[in-house]
């Protein structure tokens, strides 16, 4: 933890937010949760699973109110246990097929496991143990139920079908087409499939299940984003995910990217990729803008603003071929505490678009469109904000001040000494 504060040291703004987070009292939602877990062994058995295998959702699930938090656990656990077979390379091909195409099925199963995954498969506890997930599944009201076993339905045909090599070239996404329906499999199904979760919770108005194109654009935003940040660990691990419609202009092999001598034409397929995203934004804060329950409009705003402060963070960086990149804990705890209603959201949106606009070269084979993709989001921007509006994400305007070294040091000695003390 200690760690975390020293890479915010210079950043008195994200000081601030991970001390005011660390300390925050714990929300009603969240304390209702938790009572709720007390006496309940076999859903706090779900939430033991769901912190286990999200990075992510986790936390933003638990402060959901009382009925819908369960459902979107249970859906996320359904999901996670499906796509635990899908990454599993060890399983035989039939074998997984079999069990992507009936996965739907499976979970109104009372007492099926598997214990078939390789054992190197970092989440096959969860399948090992799905009988309890199962359980809890089956306690859902059958409005839940039946959502969620439509989306395991089609995402699991959709996997199936690119596992056995529909829409695929060998081993990689061929084209923009076949990319956007593999991220609307993985990612914007999800995207439908919450989204019909708020309306049968009573929480969102009926009409926010309507917009498919919205739904999907919030998972693809999401996913895409999540697949160029990956570049480097796929690459490892024999994934390939970046459509060869796009890299096959920039190089001869997916490998290329990370070799020093191709480093210009790495940069503009980097920046081909990360256009290909900036085009949903507008879906993006349409429908954020839509939405009318607080904890709905939190579990929905943080990942998308961290989607979008990582996209300025990949934009013409050139790491992303060497390593995993991620923004700073103290600048994603400082995002949280701040997406709390859609100004906020825009106003972050806005700043990071900005930062990319900054970053655009005109030597970019890609300049024009990537300016011309940043002044439609400028344009959704300027028709929806109030124009009084202050920064959300700057650090500090007058960091040439003399005390400002005083007072980091300050801070940061007595940071060493708290966790000391632990």
């Amino acid at each position: 933890m200690l760690s975390v504060f020293l890479d915010s040291i210079t950043k008195p703004s994200e000081l601030k937010a991970l001390i005011d987070y660390k300390f925050s009292p714990k929300s009603k939602n969240k304390l209702s949760h938790q009572k709720a877990l007390e006496t309940d062994a076999s859903k706090k058995k779900c939430y033991y699973y769901l912190n286990k295998t999200s990075r992510s959702f986790a936390a933003v699930i638990q402060e959901l109110d009382d009925d819908l938090r369960d459902a979107i656990c249970l859906f996320y656990l359904v999901l996670r246990g499906l796509d635990t077979i899908e990454d599993d390379m060890s399983l035989n091909l039939d074998r997984k097929v079999e069990l992507l195409r009936s996965f739907d099925t499976i979970i109104y199963q009372k007492g099926w496991t598997f214990n078939e995954n390789g054992p190197n498969e970092k989440d096959r506890d969860l399948l090992v143990h799905f009988d309890v997930v199962i359980d809890e599944f089956l306690r859902l009201k059958p409005g839940f139920q039946k959502v969620i076993a439509e989306i395991t339905r089609l995402m699991g045909n959709g996997m199936a079908d690119y596992a056995t090599g529909e829409h695929r070239e060998n081993t990689s996404v061929a084209t923009v087409k076949d990319f956007d329906l593999y991220c609307h499999y993985v990612a914007g199904l999800v995207g439908y499939g919450l989204s019909d979760l708020f309306a049968a919770s009573g929480l969102e108005d009926p009409s926010i299940a309507d917009d498919k194109k919205l739904s999907n654009s919030m998972g693809l935003f999401l996913q895409k984003t999540n697949i160029i940040r990956d570049y480097r660990e796929d690459l490892d691990d024999g994934r390939q995910f970046w459509p060869k419609e796009i890299w096959g202009n920039y190089a001869d092999d997916f490998s290329d990217f990370i070799k020093p001598s191709h480093r210009e034409k790495s940069r503009a397929c980097l920046s081909a990729m990360v256009l290909n995203v900036l085009e949903l934004v507008p879906d993006v804060l349409s429908y954020l803008s839509k939405l009318q329950n607080q904890s709905v409009f939190n579990f929905c705003a943080i990942p998308q603003v961290m989607a979008i402060s990582t996209l300025a963070l990949v934009f013409n960086n050139l790491d992303v071929y060497q390593r995993n990149v991620k923004i700073r804990k103290g600048e994603a705890v400082k995002l949280i505490l701040a997406s709390t209603d859609m100004d906020n959201v825009i106003a972050i949106f806005r700043e990071y678009i900005q930062v990319i606009s900054q970053k655009n070269e005109t030597s970019d084979p890609n300049f024009l469109k990537i300016s011309m993709a940043v002044g439609k989001i400028e344009q959704w921007i300027t028709a929806n904000v109030k124009p009084t509006k202050k920064s959300l994400i700057k650090t500090n305007n007058n960091s040439s001040s003399i005390f400002l070294p005083i007072l980091v040091g300050l801070i940061g000695m007595a940071l060493v000494q708290y966790f000391k003390s632990l």
